[in-house]
């Protein structure tokens, strides 16, 4: 153990007591004097290069706000860009926006919808340069044509795509309508010095790309995956310290197990590396300045180095990019490629598509038919038990509601118990309540409050730290805040970013834009993309059959398990596709494709290879390519060259596949 002063100098005490002085205090002192401070880790962050990425950044966000708001540029839109570019480019963030948006452009190119995470959406040069496609200024009228515009700056409306259609007073042309009123302080804080973290959700099919592309960018020298550091969990701990105890015939108390166990919890197990996570160091640098490196778990055949250090540590020194898998953009780009329709012209105000969120009738079915009130299984973020409760409770007919439903849906305390209260009883509307976190900031600068103390308020109550005793002093002396406002604000523990609400919910009424208008093509690329458990045999026998299965789960109740619980949400939508009068055939040997549900004509979709049970991937792309060389001709035909077991043989043979095939090639003399 490290000694005490004390337990030094009676360990020298045999040299006498001057001697023993000199030696533990004076001459230890005297060399760390000499010693100069330094760290082993550098402090300050230390971004990648690009060559004019300050000027760069700067034409791309004027050269889009030029087209879209013309020059000069309405007062808003200039006060807001020179604001933004000031904080990015003083800070030195430039680099980092540019190297999201040349990723995001590269992905759209090559076919695959971008979709951002996180408060990037708060940002209108993001939004300029094409990062996202959240637009945070104030709701807004905007002419294409003659580029008149005409802004709500006063909490009117929540978000621009809720304002009428209009057609341009000068010219006649018809109006877009955007914005959704997101202070730029929630992505860089008031100051616009906070470092951004630009989170976008590449398609999973596309990951390996973009990954690849930062490599492309910067080189594999100064492209690395973020390491994580696995450590041993309490549980393990736990049972680390009973074998301990069983190995050496112990009796321990149950005290001293749990004060073994916190020795060990916690303690490095292995190496991983985060599934998103790449880091990049800059061109005059070397890795070394910020951490080791290493295999992932020492796998030498690794496809990419990872930090040895866990990326949190070094996280405020060297740039990470989280770029995410995600399946919406998979889901559309499939919808994309069977419709030939550009998702980016859906509208998302489509009466339709908004009927959706109150009721069944646009899909032709009862409720009683899906066992839903609302129409929203299988739409992104609206699909679960719970959200479809919300929706029941409050039939959201806009825009800037959803966007409520979404913040309340992923927020702890801010619907139960707290704004369901409010909406039951009629203190407010759905629209009135807080939702997201921005909604604080922007609500008490509608209500006079200055724009520093709202940014402080949002940030502490969005934290769960509730409201500081100065920030409170401010608020309760403004008489425009309703009653029960801040008690709300109190309640809450954590809050969705609404730029983040607002990327999500585009996606998924694109998405649901295609269950109302082309369902084949919808249940098609859901169940080719999203699910992952099947009950072939229920499905394919119509929609008794569904139904029986989903009772039989549902019945178990809690007692379900994860596996079935998965299953329970594909056969809700199974059986509301058969309802639709959409039939769902088992896998055709000549036909069915390896991965993907394939459309047969307008009421009937194949399953493919990989959905029967114990069938995975590779084998069903085997069968798939044994069968482009030559046609099956028998069973036996199919179980050699297609390599598939007896077990999957003998399922086929069970559901009627393999009807009407010989048992062996027959030969014929004649």
């Amino acid at each position: 153990h490290f000694y005490s002063t004390q337990e030094m100098l009676d360990a020298f005490s045999f040299m006498g007591e001057d001697i023993a002085k000199e030696i533990v205090i004076d001459n230890t002192n005297k060399i760390a004097d000499e010693i100069e401070d330094i760290a082993p880790v550098k402090s300050g962050l230390y971004p990648p290069h690009i060559k004019d990425a300050d000027q760069q950044m700067t034409d791309l966000t004027y050269n889009k706000a030029y087209e879209l708001y013309g020059k000069p540029l309405p007062k808003i839109v200039k006060d807001r860009i020179e604001l933004e570019l000031n904080s990015i480019i003083s800070n030195g963030y430039a680099v980092i926006y540019l190297i999201s948006q040349k990723l995001v452009a590269k992905s759209n190119k090559d076919g695959y919808l971008v979709g951002s995470r996180g408060s990037v959406g708060s940002s209108l040069v993001a939004t300029m340069s094409g990062i996202t496609e959240v637009n945070p200024l104030a709701p807004h009228y905007r002419c294409p044509k003659c580029k008149y515009s005409h802004f709500f700056e006063n909490g009117e409306y929540g978000s621009g795509f809720d304002l009428p259609d209009k057609k341009c007073p000068e010219c006649g042309t018809e109006l877009v309508k955007d914005g959704q009123d997101i202070p730029f302080a929630t992505f860089l804080g008031f100051h616009g010095d906070k470092v951004p973290d630009i989170d976008l959700n590449f398609s999973g099919d596309y990951q390996p790309v973009a990954h690849n592309y930062i490599r492309v960018m910067f080189g594999p020298a100064n492209s690395f995956r973020a390491g994580t550091i696995s450590t041993v969990a309490d549980k393990t701990a736990y049972g680390y310290a009973k074998h301990f105890e069983e190995e050496r015939n112990l009796n321990l108390r149950s005290a001293e197990l749990d004060r073994l166990a916190t020795g060990t919890s916690g303690v490095k197990r292995t190496t991983g590396q985060h599934p998103a996570g790449i880091v990049v160091v800059p061109d005059d640098m070397d890795i070394y300045d910020f951490t080791p490196v290493q295999y992932p778990a020492d796998d030498l055949n690794a496809a990419w180095l990872t930090t040895h250090f866990d990326f949190h540590s070094i996280h405020d020194n060297i740039l990470k990019f989280d770029i995410l898998g995600h399946d919406d953009p998979t889901m559309i780009r499939m919808l994309q490629d069977l419709s030939g329709v550009d998702p980016m012209t859906i509208p998302p105000d489509d009466p339709g598509v908004m009927s959706l969120f109150s009721g069944t009738d646009i899909l032709g079915v009862t409720p009683e038919q899906i066992a839903s009130k609302t129409g929203t299984l299988g739409v992104p973020e609206f699909g679960t038990k719970f959200v479809r409760g919300m929706l029941e409770e409050t039939n959201p007919t806009t825009f800037s509601e959803l966007l409520q439903i979404s913040g309340l849906s992923h927020g702890t305390d801010v619907w139960l118990g707290n704004a369901e209260d409010l909406v039951n009883n009629g203190t407010c509307k759905l629209k009135n309540v807080i939702g997201c976190r921005d909604n604080i900031m922007m609500d008490l600068i509608h209500w006079g409050v200055k724009p520093e103390v709202a940014f402080s308020t949002m940030e502490s109550v969005r934290h769960g730290r509730g409201i500081s005793d100065d920030d409170m002093a401010v608020l309760k002396k403004n008489n425009n805040i309703p009653d029960w406002y801040i008690p709300s604000c109190l309640k809450i523990k954590y809050m969705f970013p609404k730029a983040h609400a607002t990327a999500y919910i585009l996606m998924a009424l694109r998405i649901a834009w295609f269950k109302v208008y082309y369902p084949v093509i919808y249940y098609t690329s859901y169940f080719s993309v999203r699910a992952d458990l099947f009950d072939l045999v229920a499905m394919s026998h119509g929609k008794n059959s569904v139904k029986a299965a989903i009772k039989k789960i549902q019945d178990q109740g809690n007692d379900a398990s994860a596996k079935d619980k998965s299953l329970l949400t594909v056969l809700e939508i199974a059986n509301e596709c058969l309802e639709r009068g959409i039939k769902i055939k088992m896998v055709d040997v000549n036909e069915s494709e390896a991965l993907n549900f394939k459309i047969i004509d307008d009421h009937t979709i194949l399953a493919p290879f990989n959905d029967v049970p114990g069938l995975g991937d590779n084998a069903a792309k085997q069968i798939v390519a044994a069968r482009a060389e030559q046609k099956f001709l028998s069973k036996e035909d199919l179980r050699t060259r297609g390599k598939v077991s007896q077990t999957i043989m003998d399922y086929l043979e069970v559901n009627g596949v393999l009807e009407g095939m010989p048992e062996q090639n027959q030969l014929s003399l004649f």
